[in-house]
């Protein structure tokens, strides 16, 4: 089954560009790593310092296999690197979702 891993961001909206910078590198070192990347969405209109993620995976299995990926990869800790030295990113919170179906 399939399931979904969404990423609810809560950001300094003063870093707002730093932020960006760290969703953007994601949008190649995910897939590169196993995660099907729906996509990262940056605050438009209303709240300011809310941001989100949404990456799909075949099971919970492959999910452990990409953490396993990404824990290896260079692209992926310079990131979280990033993401850390920046201070960009004050809150993150997982839920795991999966879709409905009509079986």
């Amino acid at each position: 089954m399939t399931v979904t891993c969404a990423i609810r961001y809560v950001i300094d909206p003063f870093k707002r560009d730093a932020f960006e910078t760290y969703a953007r590198n994601w949008l190649t070192i995910i897939p590169a790593c196993g995660g099907d990347l729906i996509g990262y969405f940056m605050p438009h209109e209303g709240t300011n310092n809310i941001a989100h993620a949404l990456i799909s995976f075949e099971s919970l299995a492959a999910y452990e296999t990409y953490r396993t990926r990404l824990k290896a990869d260079a692209a992926a800790m310079a990131n979280f690197r990033f993401a850390y030295e920046q201070r960009c990113i004050l809150v993150e919170e997982r839920t795991w979702l999966a879709p409905v179906t009509g079986e």
